[in-house]
Parts: C-alpha cells; sequence; structure tokens
C-alpha cells in the first residue's frame, strides 16, 4: 500500500501544510456543488488497495464539510481504498457529549456512528474537547494533543514571573501539564456556565497579582469565557494576560470581544482556518507537522502514542 491524500473544503491550507511535510501530492478529487446544493463528489484516481488518509476539519459550515467528509468516506469505501483514515483536526458537536438535560440528543455519538458507517476504519484528531469521545468509536481513534506546538511557541518568552491559567475546572489537567513544561505556576478560575455560550466568572484559584498571566483552553468560540477571565485577572492584579488555544473556532462577536480587550496576545493553532477574520492580536501557529507524523507512523505501522505528549 502507498500513502494517498485526500481533502475537502474545510482547511485546504492544512492539507497543502500536510502534503508538502510528506512529500506526497494530493490526490485529484471533485467536492463540489449540483445546482439544488446537494454535494457532488467524484475521485478521479485509483484507490483500490491503498491507505488513504481523508484531511477534513469539520469547522463551519458544520454540516456541509461533515456531509463531504460521510460522502468522500463512501466513495473510498466503494472504491475497495484498502484502509481508510479520517484525519480530522477538528471534531464538530464535541461538546455535546452527554445527555445533560432531559429530551436532549448525545451529539457526538450520532457524529460517530455516522462516520464509522460511512467507511472510517480509522480516526485521528487533535484536542477532542472530551477525550471520552474516543470511546464512542468502535475503530482505533488517536487524539493528539497540540501542547507541544504551543509549548515550542512559548518556551522562549515565559519567566518566572508568569502563570498559566485554567479558565475552568475542566481544563485543570491541560494547564497542569503546560505549567509543568513551562516551569510555571498554575491558578484556575471557577465558574459556571448557566445556558450555552454564556459564561459566568467568579473567582480565581491562586496567585496572578503582578505576575503575566497565560490563559490555555482547547478552543475559543465567541470569546466570552477568554475575555471575562482577562477582566477577572486584571481586576487582581494581572500585569498582562494572552491565551493559548488549539481551535479558533471563534464564532459570532468573538473577533469583535478580542479585540476590544485588555488581552496582549491570541495564540491558536490552524486546525481551522482563520482567513478572513482580521485580528492583530491573533497569531497562528502550525498542527501540519504534528498531523503529517501520525500519518507517516500509522502508515509505517509505528507507535503514535509520542505523539499524545
Amino acid at each position: 500500500m502507498i500513502i494517498k491524500l485526500l481533502t475537502g473544503n474545510s482547511n485546504p491550507s492544512l492539507a497543502k501544510e500536510v502534503s508538502d511535510y510528506l512529500g506526497i501530492p494530493i490526490s485529484d478529487m471533485i467536492v463540489s456543488r449540483f445546482s439544488d446544493g446537494e454535494i457532488r463528489v467524484q475521485i478521479n484516481e485509483s484507490m483500490r488497495g491503498e491507505d488513504v488518509f481523508i484531511i477534513q476539519s469539520l469547522c463551519p459550515p458544520v454540516n456541509e464539510h461533515i456531509m463531504e467528509l460521510l460522502l468522500i468516506l463512501d466513495a473510498l469505501k466503494r472504491a475497495s481504498a484498502g484502509r481508510i483514515t479520517a484525519v480530522i483536526p477538528y471534531y464538530a458537536y464535541a461538546r455535546q457529549d452527554r445527555k445533560d438535560r432531559p429530551r436532549v440528543p448525545i451529539s457526538a455519538r450520532l457524529l460517530a456512528d455516522l462516520i464509522t458507517v460511512a467507511g472510517a476504519q480509522r480516526l485521528v484528531v487533535v484536542d477532542l474537547h472530551s477525550p471520552q469521545i474516543q470511546g464512542f468509536f468502535n475503530i482505533p481513534v488517536d487524539n493528539l494533543y497540540a501542547l507541544n506546538v504551543l509549548y515550542d511557541y512559548l518556551k522562549d518568552k515565559v519567566d518566572e514571573n508568569t502563570v498559566v491559567v485554567s479558565p475552568d475546572a475542566g481544563g485543570v489537567e491541560r494547564a497542569r501539564r503546560l505549567a509543568n513544561k513551562l516551569g510555571c505556576g498554575i491558578a484556575i478560575i471557577y465558574k459556571r456556565r448557566p445556558e450555552p455560550n454564556v459564561a459566568e466568572v467568579l473567582d480565581i484559584i491562586g496567585d496572578v497579582n503582578g505576575k503575566k498571566a497565560i490563559i490555555v483552553d482547547d478552543m475559543i468560540d465567541t470569546a466570552g469565557t477568554i475575555v471575562s477571565a482577562t477582566n477577572l485577572l486584571m481586576s487582581k492584579g494581572a500585569s498582562g494576560v494572552s491565551v493559548v488555544a488549539t481551535h479558533a473556532v471563534l464564532s459570532g462577536p468573538a473577533i469583535e470581544r478580542i479585540n476590544t480587550s485588555p488581552l496582549t496576545q491570541v495564540v491558536v493553532t490552524n486546525t481551522i482556518p482563520t482567513e478572513g477574520k482580521s485580528c492583530d492580536k491573533l497569531k497562528v501557529v502550525s498542527v501540519a507537522p504534528l498531523i503529517a507524523e501520525s500519518i507517516k507512523r500509522i502508515h509505517e505501522g509505528e507507535s503514535v502514542s509520542s505523539l499524545f505528549v
């Protein structure tokens, strides 16, 4: 088997970086729309018996990109591909991973079922919002962490006067790992979320007075949480606040909130494209080498576990 790379329309720039890193061209495929809006997929190369990787972030427009992925998977299955791996840098619906109130779906599980039935035999994702989503799949799942990519950017920019901040209790382990790698202290913000996309910041556990604070999170959606956390940190005496996060969803008022906030910098990865989002505070670092290395190791039957930390 040889490696075949395919990509939908969600994040072609990331796919191109992975392709360049591996020295493998992206295979010829049409992903377009019929006049009624239905998605058309046609693979123009033989996939029979090959080791195929489809790079497709499930970023906005989410449902369009999900449908592209499902149709590509189905086309590959019917083309007798040897092994089909879905590489999903950003996994959508991950925040809907449990039944937290009556009469609601477990959307992350439904999406897992759709991807598996469509033909995926292995999954590669980056920083799942809830790691337990791996259990929704009956196929191997490699959940890569972007922490090392973010650490490489930060390591020369911190000192003993820096503190890593978790924006909520659920992110403490992520903040602890980054703080240990950087040799910094840690603080935790206690908050509650009365409804989706609304966070009420309450207090800070830890000392941030006179320190440079780095908030670490897995994603930035509307930026309400990080801006509220920044304001709280500044009110507690922090000398400056920056943010590092894996997934730059940046929906709704996010860019405006960041631009008008006291934040000095927002560092994100390119799991989701940021083109067209005008923000001087935004710094994008690439996860292409991480994804490319995982593809190479999977193809060669080598361990991927060292990429998890």
